[in-house]
């Protein structure tokens, strides 16, 4: 039963990753061409912040992609340790710590990267919503980050208690 589990959580790993790695091949391309046209716009009628700001777009776009299939990776490993039934073992708590960073990571770029664009753009056409909306994907991985920082001390208290077991039998 938990080999079924962990087969269908890695498809759905593995199609995350191709999905985000197809738009950033094809779809992010676009985007920033998109993004340079109506930014240079932003630039006349706001300010020439905004110009400059098209350059961190694609910086902050591509590098958030990083720590995300770093990320993936990780959660692969865990799997396998799921399958092999090592999941009570240090090395899975240092992959929730490794997927923490990669969250957290993720929003720094994201909200370093995108959002002063998305702020230009908001201005531009006077949608404050826009920032709301980038805001809550900004802080998405926060959430993951989080869930995995609780997963992580948990998992070590059940290691430690394990380990106080296995010392009194």
């Amino acid at each position: 039963m938990l080999s079924k589990a962990t087969f269908f959580m890695r498809a759905v790993v593995l199609f995350i990753g191709i999905v985000v790695l197809i738009f950033s091949i094809f779809l992010f391309p676009e985007i920033l061409r998109e993004t340079a046209i109506i930014a240079a716009e932003a630039a006349l009628q706001i300010s020439p912040w905004c110009a400059f700001i098209n350059f961190t777009f694609p910086i902050g776009l591509y590098a958030a992609a990083i720590p995300f299939f770093i990320a993936l990776y990780q959660t692969l490993k865990l799997l396998s340790y799921i399958d092999k039934k090592k999941a009570f073992s240090e090395l899975s708590v240092k992959i929730l710590k490794n997927i923490k960073y990669c969250a957290l990571a993720i929003c720094a770029l994201y909200m370093a990267g995108v959002m002063p664009i998305i702020y230009c753009f908001a201005k531009l056409d006077d949608a404050p919503g826009l920032v709301l909306i980038g805001l809550v994907i900004g802080f998405t991985p926060i959430v993951i980050a989080t869930f995995a920082a609780i997963l992580q001390k948990l998992l070590q208290e059940a290691i430690d208690i394990k380990s106080e077991n296995d010392l009194t039998i």
